[in-house]
C-alpha cells in the first residue's frame, strides 16, 4: 500500500480556506503592529485601521492569502500526514502504526522546514499589501526609512499618492523586476526560525489535547475536542513563535530602496536597541486571540473533511 494520501492535501485546502477567512482581520493588525511605530497598543491600532480605512482595511490582502494560503495549507497537512506514515512505515513497517512523540515531532519540523520553501512568498506579498495603505505608511513605516521633521522618504508611495502594488500579481512582478528571485524569499531565514519550532508546538499540543479531552475507546476525536484542541495550540504556537515572527515581518516589510536591516542578527540588535527587548513580543496578545478561532477553525475544517472523504 502507497503512504501517500491525497485526501489530507484535500481536506488541508478546505480548512486552510476556513482558516484564513476567520484569520485575516486580526492578521492585517498583528501585521501593523510588527511592523510600525504608530500603534500604542492592539486596541488603538484596531481603532486606528477602522477609522481611516474602515472595515476594509481588516481584509487588506485577503484575497491572495485566500488563494495561496489554502494550498499553502494543503501542503503543510498533506506533508505532516503523509510524512508520519513514511515515518512509520521505515521504523515499524506499517504505515498504520501510531507514531510516537520522538516521530511526531521529526515530522513537525521537516514540515516547518518545508514550508518555508511556498509560505515566505506567500507571507512576503500579504505583509507588502498589507502595509501598503498610506495612512499606515505615514506612520508605520519609520522602519523603512528616515524621517525629517516628520515626513518620512519613502518610494513605495508615488507623487500621485497612490500605492506600489496594485494586487498581488501586481506586487510579484514587481518584486522579481527589482530584487530578483531571491527578493521573493527576503525573511526566509527568520520563518525558518519562526516555523521549525512553531509547527512541532502546532502538532505535538494538538494530538496530546486530542488525547486528553477524547473518552477513551472513541476511534476519532469529537468535534468540540478537535475545535478546542486546535484552538489552544494555535494560540501555544504563535505565542512562542511571536519574537521571530517580529524579525520575519520588519524584514519582509523592510522598503527596498529605504532599506534599513540588513538581516536576521542586524535586525535583531537594531530592534533591540531602538525600542527594547519588549518589541520582539509585539502582536503577542494578536497572536493568542487569533490563533486560536483560526487554528480552531483550521483543524475542524481539516478533520471533518477528512472523515467525508474517507466515508466516500
Amino acid at each position: 500500500m502507497s503512504c501517500f494520501h491525497l485526501d489530507d492535501f484535500l481536506a488541508g485546502w478546505i480548512g486552510g480556506a476556513s482558516s484564513v477567512i476567520v484569520g485575516h482581520p486580526l492578521d492585517t493588525v498583528k501585521t501593523r503592529l510588527q511592523a510600525g511605530n504608530g500603534y500604542k497598543n492592539t486596541l488603538h491600532c484596531v481603532l486606528q485601521i477602522y477609522r481611516k480605512e474602515t472595515v476594509a482595511g481588516f481584509f487588506k490582502g485577503l484575497s491572495f492569502p485566500l488563494a495561496s494560503i489554502t494550498v499553502y495549507n494543503s501542503v503543510v497537512f498533506g506533508f505532516f500526514n503523509n510524512t508520519q506514515r513514511v515515518i512509520s512505515k521505515f521504523r515499524h513497517g506499517d504505515e498504520r502504526q501510531s507514531c510516537g512523540m520522538l516521530d511526531m515531532t521529526l515530522a513537525s519540523m521537516l514540515t516547518g522546514l518545508m514550508s518555508v520553501g511556498l509560505g515566505a512568498p506567500v507571507d512576503l506579498v500579504k505583509i507588502r499589501l498589507q502595509m501598503q495603505t498610506l495612512p499606515c505608511l505615514a506612520e508605520n513605516l519609520t522602519l523603512a526609512g528616515t524621517t525629517v521633521k516628520g515626513n518620512i522618504a519613502v518610494r513605495s508611495v508615488t507623487l500621485q499618492g497612490q500605492p506600489t502594488y496594485r494586487g498581488p500579481i501586481h506586487c510579484i512582478s514587481s518584486i522579481l523586476q527589482t530584487e530578483g528571485i531571491q527578493g521573493l524569499y527576503r525573511g526566509a531565514g527568520a520563518m525558518v526560525l519562526r516555523d521549525v519550532p512553531g509547527y512541532t508546538l502546532y502538532f505535538i499540543p494538538y494530538a496530546l489535547f486530542c488525547s486528553w479531552l477524547s473518552p477513551e475507546g472513541r476511534s476519532s476525536p469529537h468535534p468540540c475536542s478537535v475545535w478546542v484542541s486546535g484552538g489552544l495550540a494555535g494560540s501555544i504556537s504563535w505565542v512562542t513563535a511571536t519574537p521571530a515572527d517580529v524579525v520575519k515581518s520588519r524584514l519582509q516589510a523592510d522598503a527596498l530602496h529605504t532599506r534599513k536591516y540588513r538581516g536576521i542578527v542586524h535586525c535583531i540588535v537594531q530592534s533591540y536597541k531602538t525600542e527594547g527587548i519588549h518589541v520582539f513580543f509585539r502582536g503577542a496578545s494578536v497572536n493568542a486571540l487569533r490563533g486560536f478561532p483560526m487554528s480552531a477553525t483550521m483543524f475542524l475544517g481539516y478533520e471533518l473533511s477528512l472523515q467525508f472523504f474517507r466515508g466516500l
